[in-house]
Order: structure tokens, then C-alpha cells, then sequence
């Protein structure tokens, strides 16, 4: 385990790494200065990654096959520039990129969430939010996340009491019947993504589930769950024996300590698939799949309006 400022042994790193929320890890996290961070790969060696954003703790949360391998201070943006929540993909990767829209200004390992100009890039992290959006890391940091990330890659933003709203990618860009279309019914085209890592997002608002590999909608569908849905839950498949698929439930910023955990019979009883895609999804599930379920709608923002998809190609 790397900690850069304080020496921590690896045998607690590991210890640590399996409940992020422990207090011992909720304190080291909390106590990280400025620029530091924590970050212990070895828990787990291998699996689809995903990057969970705090903007009120600017902390962010790294997941390798479900298991926390990392956390980080961060710097999102100033008043007036403020990063947006909700959920993205990595839309690009450059290791020596520059600023388009700010002078030139040196933005090393930037990962692009946004084709309007956030991203995840190496930069100066003073203690609060300081950029133009972007969401600036360490510069050690930095480069090893780079090095587990692909493009794709599940990026959660969150405020306070995370709200997630999907960000699409270009590949979601269509026309208003394309649209009603896709309202109308179920999607099923894995072939627009033969490979990549899964990410499974179902709003409870829109009751409707999104199967996305490598950045890129592949599935959609009709769901039903019962009971209230209050807040964001991220689930991560950890094996499957079978016929039997292990779900785990992640401990997200701002949750009690002990949200990562076993999902109950009871609790997958709660969404209700159609049979014919169900199948068709578990054909393609594989270990390190992320689900998030959100309260919130896909289509609009917590205020009721119509989240922005793709102003311009023209990069930050």
C-alpha cells in the first residue's frame, strides 16, 4: 500500500481494503492532506475499474472488481465552473494533453468524461475546488490511475447525498424517433460493442435499465421495482457459480459504515426484469460488472430539465 506522507503497513492496507468505511479507513481518509493519497492495487489484482467522485468530501474512490484499491483528495471546479454529477464514461485517454480552451494550460493524464471539457487530469490540488470544471488529481496519482483505467470506464460523480444522471456519449446521439423508439420498448444490440467492460445503470424514476459496454448503449428495457428507491446503490459481480450470480453491494461516500455487502434473495426480488432480456444480460455478465440504481431520471435532471448530452467536439 502506497500512502504518500504517512507509512502504513500492507497488512492493514489489506485489512482496510475490504470495508472502506471501516473507521480505522474512514480516519486515513479523512486525515489525507492535500495531494495525498491512498492506494493499495494488490487487494485486487485484476477486474473492470470504477471511480466514485465525492465534490463535498473531494475524495475520489477507486474500485477494482468491487474491492475499494484506492482513495485520493481531489480539486473539482470554482464557483461558476462547478463539475457536473452524475454518471460517465471515459471517453478518451492522452497522456501529454493541452488545454483547448484554456492557453495551452498542460493537463497530464487526462481522461475525458465530457466532449465539452471535463475530464480527470493531473494538476495543482489545493484543499477545495479550484478548477473549470475538471476534476484535477495528484500527479502520481494520476498516472496510476491512467494506467488501470480503459476507456469506457465507469466514472460516478456525486455531490453531498449522491443524485447520478447518465452523461451519454456520442454514441447516444439520435434523433427525436430514434428516441420514441427506444422509449417504446426493449434494445438489444451487443454487436454495436463486441467487448469492453459492463456497466448497468437502472433509474427507478424511468423504470428502465441501460446495458452499456465499453462507453456505448447496448441494452435497454422496461423494469419494474418494488418499493421505494431513495438514494444511489452500486452493486459489483463478484462470481458466478452456475446459475448463481454473487452481488455485492458497495459502500458508497456518505453511506453507513457496513453497505458493502451480499444482495439478498429478497432484495433481487425487488426488480423485475423481462424474462428474454434478463437472459440475454446474464449471457454477457462477467465478473467486475458494475449496476448502479438511481432514484433519479436518465433523461432529466433532479430539477426537472433536460440534461445537456453533447454541446460541442471541441475538448477542454
Amino acid at each position: 500500500m502506497l500512502l504518500l506522507g504517512t507509512p502504513i503497513l500492507f497488512g492493514a492496507a489489506r485489512a482496510l481494503a475490504q470495508d472502506i468505511e471501516a473507521p480505522s479507513m474512514a480516519q486515513a481518509i479523512q486525515e489525507l492532506k492535500p495531494g495525498k493519497y491512498l492506494w493499495f492495487p494488490e487487494v485486487a489484482p485484476a477486474g473492470p475499474v470504477l471511480l466514485v467522485v465525492s465534490l463535498k468530501a473531494q475524495r475520489a474512490y477507486v474500485y477494482r472488481n468491487g474491492v475499494p484499491i484506492g482513495v485520493t483528495t481531489i480539486s473539482s471546479g470554482k464557483a461558476g465552473y462547478e463539475t457536473p454529477t452524475g454518471i460517465f464514461t471515459i471517453l478518451q485517454k492522452h497522456v501529454d494533453h493541452k488545454s483547448n480552451l484554456y492557453d495551452d494550460a498542460p493537463m497530464p493524464f487526462m481522461q475525458r468524461l465530457t466532449w465539452d471539457g471535463v475530464a480527470l487530469h493531473a494538476g495543482n490540488v489545493p484543499g477545495y475546488p479550484a478548477s473549470h470544471g475538471c476534476i484535477r488529481l495528484p500527479l502520481a496519482f494520476a498516472r496510476l490511475l491512467f494506467g488501470v483505467s480503459r476507456l469506457g470506464m465507469t466514472v460516478f460523480i456525486a455531490q453531498d447525498q449522491p443524485v447520478p444522471r447518465l452523461a451519454p456519449t456520442p454514441d447516444f446521439l439520435r434523433g427525436d424517433a430514434a428516441g420514441r423508439e427506444e422509449d417504446a420498448g426493449e434494445i438489444w444490440t451487443p454487436q454495436a460493442a463486441p467487448s469492453g467492460p459492463l456497466s448497468i445503470v437502472i433509474s427507478a424514476a424511468d423504470q428502465r435499465i441501460l446495458v452499456l459496454r465499453n462507453g456505448v448503449r447496448i441494452g435497454a428495457a422496461r423494469v419494474r421495482i418494488e418499493g421505494a428507491v431513495t438514494e444511489p446503490a452500486a452493486y459489483s459481480l463478484t462470481g458466478i457459480e452456475g446459475d448463481q450470480f454473487r452481488w455485492v453491494r458497495l459502500a458508497l461516500p456518505n453511506q453507513p459504515a457496513g453497505a458493502q455487502s451480499a444482495v439478498s434473495q429478497e432484495e433481487r426480488a425487488r426488480l423485475r426484469l423481462p424474462a428474454a432480456f434478463q437472459q440475454k444480460m446474464r449471457a454477457i455478465l462477467t465478473p467486475g460488472t458494475v449496476a448502479i440504481v438511481t432514484p433519479d431520471s436518465l433523461a432529466s435532471g433532479s430539477a426537472g430539465e433536460q440534461l445537456t448530452v453533447i454541446s460541442s467536439e471541441e475538448g477542454q
